[in-house]
């Protein structure tokens, strides 16, 4: 693959200028590259190439540069990442098993040319400019400043970071040379429109933050810490996270960014941060390396126990595995796989092999603490007894292939896009020529499955479908920690259905109970949230629901207004119809009152059996005998009348028992007030020329109650027909119950009743008042007028406590009245008749009784 002619001189120039500064010599006729080291890598030749560019160290070692001599070549420093040189060494093994197959780009070599970047922007971009344009980076020393001979890649494979695939993305789109990342994740580069040529087989940060997000809220944790890389990995996938978290209602305590480069005194600042912090739960959106110092750091002074949530970059690292208070980590890690042949491809090296490439080398040397052929000072030389397969380290550890899988298939998908460019059926032409964007068009397409059994393909943005393992970080019996797998992430099912749980967690210090983080625990039923002033919403006190609202979920935000009918529990979570109340008859009040009422009636009847057998006796003839009978049965209806108050309201009762009360007593008062006029007509009557007896004989005495009564009935009447009474159901006393309750109807029908009673009785009282000392051994206006100054006084404190009484208290009030005026009546002006009749027969003369004989009492 040649880049066009209008981008190499463009291209040749920018490497002389960034990477040769005062390369070339002031030669007007000619010049000459300087000499470069060449990058340390893994290469072989091939009729197309791939490009691999992997992290294997992770420093880089510069100088300054001080523009007054030809400054050195940047280095790789620091020890090697074995699991780093696994994962290249995957793609090696990808390249072999493709070239050895027959249905995939047959008859075709395919060669790879991998570098390693020091995990450094300015070594990836060199490593990238050098597989993109075909420079080699060793040159002939000649002054034609002419190179030798080598094939661009097809496409590269890498980076091992989300910043430096960020720096090559940008670059490589430009000439549209397709980039494959197997570990990128950042959630940015997805966009197209910034990346065209960029392509990854490892999920995005964007579904890894979803369904952090969705496991924090699952588990009830509401306040968490956060702490991510000061990088293009950690800003962009913190970012991602906290909207999502957001979105599920869960608080950020801090989210604290720090970069292993950065200053001893912010990694620091961020530990005392967590030391200090409330929050139990803190998600970790960190590179393995800067895990690895924080958790160093933590060490020093630990903290109370933490519940780590991590990303898929340090969730299945085996180095982090010795901090114990890590224990019940959990997280998203990409899922595990195994490829077949790749652990006896790995440790299929010997000690020739080893020094035909550096890297191969140093690993060689590094493990077996010897150097080949003497190359290092001070260390004792191989003698040939190493065994590879004796090594317990990341490199020949293929028990956890996660990264290498996802290079694994990367290599696979660039095969398949070559294929489909170069070959029609089962026929590929090695001397084909392609422009970069036809391998482009191609990956956009791939759809296989790998020989280890992986579907390969990408979307529009040139992401695969998400899929996770959730990880635990468990005790083991011998005491020590491991990884296992307790559930499964799968982005390409519905909704709801994604996340799922398959085994026991094992959560922080070895506890089976999920832990706790909140700003403010759950508030109960019957309360609701009100957020504490400058606060979270996840800081919160807990109110209890008004009056008449209720909460029926934990940690409501707002309380529901029970129905008009309803009426909160005791715990205000739920809504209770209401009481009605009203004076049943099996209310102990209730009965009481009947006992009264029926005892009155009773009473009246005895009086009235006693009237009878003495009807004749003097003290029965001389007090009207007729209006006394007929006011006992009044007083018979009066106490009876006060029954029709007990009792559920219904339409009938409500009518009868205003009614039934207002005639009956207007009936009793006009028998008492004919007595009271007889008396005063009587008294007349015996002075000289008087005949008003004429005037009020029996017949007037009934034509009086009679009319007393009828009044009494119109007003009754008229009630009835304009707003009669209705039962009603009050809500306005009491919110917490229902007093069925009588509804007056027409007030005015009310207290028209009431106060023609009330009219009677006055004149009734003001009458006996007059009569009372009338010259008579048995003055009967005596009685009257007392009985009169009782029913009133009973009526008078009657229309207050009617008034202010409450629910069937109000019933109970009028039931009471209407018994204490009866009462007083028969008591009043028929207990003294019954006593003489009974215990002083003596007394029983017409004689006693015109007071011709003295009384007792004189």
């Amino acid at each position: 693959m040649q880049l066009s002619s209008s981008l190499k001189p463009f291209v040749s120039m920018l490497w002389i200028t960034v990477f040769s500064p005062a390369g070339c010599k002031a030669d007007p006729v000619s010049c000459r590259l300087w000499a470069q080291s060449q990058l340390s890598g893994l290469s072989m030749n091939g009729d197309f190439v791939i490009g691999g560019i992997f992290s294997i160290h992770s420093y880089m070692r510069s100088e300054q540069n001080t523009y007054t001599r030809q400054p050195p070549q940047p280095q790789c420093s620091g020890s090697m990442d074995f699991r780093e040189l696994r994962i290249a060494r995957a793609m090696e093994f990808a390249t072999h098993e493709i070239n050895n197959r027959t249905d995939l780009l047959p008859g075709i070599t395919l060669g790879y040319q991998i570098r390693d970047s020091c995990a450094a922007v300015t070594m990836a971009i060199k490593a990238a400019f050098q597989l993109a344009n075909d420079v080699e980076s060793v040159f002939n020393d000649t002054d034609s400043c002419s190179k030798s001979p080598a094939a661009a890649v097809s496409a590269i494979i890498g980076e091992s970071g989300s910043t430096p695939s960020i720096s090559m993305a940008r670059m490589l789109g430009l000439f549209g040379v397709p980039q494959v990342s197997h570990y990128a994740t950042c959630a940015c580069l997805s966009d197209k429109r910034q990346y065209p040529a960029f392509f990854r087989t490892i999920p995005s940060d964007h579904h890894q933050a979803a369904a952090l997000a969705r496991m924090v809220k699952h588990f009830g944790w509401t306040w968490i810490g956060a702490v991510r890389s000061d990088s293009d990995y950690g800003n962009y996938g913190m970012a991602s996270f906290l909207k999502a978290a957001q979105e599920e209602g869960i608080c950020v305590e801090y989210s604290e960014s720090y970069y292993r480069t950065q200053p001893r005194s912010k990694l620091e600042r961020v530990a005392n941060v967590i030391r200090r912090s409330t929050a139990r739960v803190i998600v970790a959106f960190l590179a393995a390396t800067e895990m690895r110092v924080l958790l160093a750091e933590l060490a020093r002074q630990p903290p109370p126990p933490i519940q780590w949530i991590g990303s898929e970059t340090w969730i299945t690292q085996q180095d982090l595995l010795k901090y114990n208070m890590c224990a019940g980590a959990i997280g998203f890690g990409v899922p595990r796989s195994v490829i077949p042949g790749l652990r006896e491809f790995l440790l299929d090296l010997s000690p020739a092999q080893a020094l035909k490439s550096p890297l191969l080398r140093e690993f060689w040397e590094s493990s077996f603490s010897c150097s080949l052929k003497g190359s290092s000072e001070g260390a004792r030389e191989c003698d040939g007894s190493e065994d590879i397969r004796a090594l317990q380290n990341p490199y020949t550890d293929t028990s956890q292939l996660r990264i290498t899988n996802m290079v694994y298939k990367a290599t696979y998908a660039i095969a398949h896009a070559i294929h489909g460019v170069i070959c029609n059926d089962s026929q590929c032409d090695k001397s084909a020529k392609f422009a970069p964007w036809q391998i482009l068009s191609q990956l956009k397409r791939v759809n296989f499955t790998t020989e280890n059994g992986y579907q390969v393909s990408f979307d529009s943005n040139g992401d695969p479908v998400a899929v996770y393992e959730l990880i635990n970080w468990q005790f083991k019996k011998d005491g020590s920690i491991d990884f296992v797998t307790i559930g499964r992430y799968d982005s390409s099912k519905p909704r709801g259905q994604e996340f799922s749980i398959s085994r026991a967690i094992c959560w922080l210090g070895g506890q089976t109970q999920v832990p706790i983080s909140v700003c403010s625990e759950s508030c109960p039923p019957g309360t609701r949230k009100a957020v504490q002033k400058g606060k979270p919403v996840c800081c919160y006190d807990c109110i209890p629901c008004a009056e008449g609202e209720i909460s029926n979920k934990t940690d409501s935000l707002n309380c529901v207004q029970c129905p008009h009918d309803f009426w909160p529990n005791t715990q205000r979570d739920s809504c209770l119809p209401k009481p009605v109340e009203f004076l049943s008859w099996d209310d102990t009040l209730s009965i009481i009152l009947t006992v009264f009422s029926i005892t009155g009636a009773f009473i009246a009847v005895c009086v009235a059996t006693i009237f009878y057998k003495h009807r004749t006796s003097p003290i029965v003839r001389a007090n009207n005998s007729e209006l006394s009978f007929l006011l006992l049965f009044s007083l018979t209806l009066c106490f009876l009348c006060s029954l029709t108050f007990i009792g559920q309201p219904s339409e009938w009762s409500c009518m009868l028992r205003h009614t039934a009360f207002g005639i009956t007593f207007v009936l009793c008062i006009s028998c008492v007030l004919g007595k009271t006029i007889v008396v005063l007509m009587a008294f007349r009557a015996t002075l000289p020329g008087s005949n008003v007896m004429k005037w009020f004989g029996p017949p007037q005495q009934r034509l009086s109650v009679l009319v007393f009564t009828l009044i009494q009935v119109l007003i009754c009447v008229l009630w009835l027909t304009i707003s009669p009474p209705f039962p009603f159901q009050n809500l306005k006393h009491y919110k917490e119950r229902i007093i069925l309750e009588c509804e007056l109807g027409s007030a005015i029908g009310f207290w028209a009743v009431l106060g023609y009673i009330g009219f009677l009785a006055l004149l009734c009282f003001i009458l006996a008042f007059l009569a009372r000392k009338l010259p008579d051994n048995f003055n009967e206006a005596k009685f009257i007028t007392f009985s009169m100054l009782i029913f009133c006084a009973v009526w008078v404190s009657f229309i207050p406590a009617y008034v202010s009484s409450p629910g069937k208290f109000t019933v109970a009030v009028e039931i009471f009245a209407i018994l204490a005026s009866s009462f007083s009546l028969i008591t009043c002006i028929f207990a003294p008749k019954c006593f003489i009749i009974i215990f002083r027969p003596e007394q029983n003369t017409k004689k006693h009784i015109m007071g011709k004989v003295p009384s007792n009492s004189h």
